[in-house]
């Protein structure tokens, strides 16, 4: 893939692809689970942590067979081996379970039927076509055999006794000079077992990913079957091709989702939400009624039932809700908590605050919570109104009903019930001439006008 980045954790969905192989074979429930890894390894197994995990390193690369070997003697012969592949994600369990419910003493194959096999290990069937005696693969293939159109997807289930004995015979005589795993479906059928052949119902369900191409069509399959999902217990998708899923969505009923939107992690929504065009949620939690306008961001949030959201919102981590709450055009909060019917309607950055009930925060209203070292909290209380223009510089307590001037840069604390305004005092210049261009004859002298910052700034 002329990448860095092993491929098992190429990104499908947000997640490695190895992830998502794993979610399947766990949800076969299996006595355990071994992860064979060569190149790139301890970068594999720092990203995918699991204490459920054995993880077997393959010093050489000297195929599947190899592969496979290297991981039986953590597996006692009673058990019953399924092999799969870290670079096919999209296989289902319900595909999968056909292999580990056939008799203990059989080997079953997973095969697709493909309009174009090429690349592809062909499936060599009896004179009856019941029981598969063998797999060519494609470099060893003659003419005739390439013509076949079952082909072995990689994945199969043995018994772990046999499938020791026969891959300690296997050879690498071949041209690829690796011992491959699909050599032992002649040892079995030679051997007097049963070599079954399960075709998967979806040849897309196999698909491998070797490119950024395939990774991008399996994304498009991917996809595909989450909007159905959703589509199919009740959400609402008017442009279900322009909605992207990266993660887990729980929700109730008359839930809309608009075109463009991305939902990432875990998200939980509840009756009646509606989210607008272009908007991404992530790891949050939306109550029943509430409104996500247009071109929302909303990260690690909780937001009550009835709230108004955006457009052009942006709610960053540790940002809670009330019911009834509203948080408009261009406002963005951190670590803030905004109390059953407050509103910041625009144009405002609320971080690391506590908002009460009733609040109203005017526009250009900003929390200076941060000295360039540290984080402060602004506690605004219930009722309060906040005028246009506003710093609020924190550590800062405004109290119940109080009123803060337009224009207003608090310092102190600001007692309820009262009228606190703090502004430089306004003075008008006469006979000032402004500035004009160096080629402009008529431009006064360069000038500078500074003005000394406040000990706080919005982060």
């Amino acid at each position: 893939m002329r990448s860095e980045r092993p491929k098992v954790l190429q990104r499908l969905a947000g997640r490695p692809l190895l992830s998502h192989v794993l979610d399947t074979a766990y949800a076969l429930d299996p006595s355990s689970i071994h992860v064979v890894y060569g190149y790139g390894g301890d970068e594999v197994k720092k990203e995918i942590k699991s204490a459920q995990l054995n993880w077997v390193e393959q010093h050489e690369q000297l195929g599947t067979g190899h592969a496979v070997a290297c991981a039986l003697p953590f597996i006692s012969d009673s058990q019953r081996v399924l092999v799969l592949c870290g670079d096919v994600p999209l296989v289902t369990p319900s595909t999968l379970l056909p292999l580990l419910q056939d008799p203990s003493n059989s080997v079953s194959l997973l095969t697709a039927q493909l309009q174009n096999p090429s690349g592809y290990g062909r499936i060599i069937r009896d004179c009856q076509n019941v029981w598969i005696e063998g797999i060519v693969e494609e470099k060893d293939a003659s003419d005739g055999q390439k013509s076949i159109r079952e082909v072995n997807t990689g994945i199969l289930a043995a018994p772990a006794a046999a499938l020791k004995m026969w891959l300690s015979n296997l050879s690498s005589e071949n041209a690829q000079g690796e011992y491959y795993l699909t050599d032992i479906v002649s040892m079995a059928a030679n051997s007097g077992y049963e070599v079954r052949g399960h075709c998967v119902p979806a040849a897309t369900e196999v698909a491998g990913v070797n490119d950024f191409e395939q990774l991008a069509e399996a994304e498009a399959i991917w996809q595909g079957r989450q909007r159905s999902e959703l589509m199919r217990s009740g959400m609402a998708l008017p442009a279900p091709e322009r909605v992207i899923i990266r993660g887990t969505v729980e929700f109730g009923m008359d839930c809309v989702i608009d075109a463009d939107v991305l939902l990432e992690g875990d998200v939980v929504l509840g009756n009646g939400v509606k989210i607008g065009v272009g908007s991404v949620v992530r790891n949050s939690i939306i109550g029943d009624d509430t409104t996500i306008e247009p071109y929302s961001v909303i990260i690690d949030s909780e937001i009550g039932r009835r709230c108004q959201v955006g457009p052009f919102a942006h709610l960053r981590p540790a940002t809670v809700l009330d019911d009834k709450a509203r948080v408009g055009n261009f406002v963005e909060t951190k670590a803030a908590q905004l109390g059953e019917g407050s509103k910041a309607n625009h144009l405002s950055y609320l971080g690391d605050a506590e908002v009460g009930t009733r609040v109203n925060i005017g526009a250009g209203t900003i929390t200076c919570n941060y000295d360039g070292a540290n984080k402060h909290k602004t506690i605004i209380g219930n009722g309060a109104f906040i005028g246009s223009g506003t710093e609020l510089v924190a550590p800062v307590n405004v109290g119940s009903s109080a009123t803060i001037g337009a224009g207003t840069t608090l310092t102190r604390d600001a007692p309820q019930n009262c009228l606190t305004v703090g502004r430089s005092r306004q003075k008008s210049i006469s006979g000032w001439q402004r500035p004009g261009s160096k080629n402009d004859e008529n431009s006064a002298e360069d000038g500078l006008i500074s003005e000394r910052p406040s000990n706080r700034s919005s982060e």
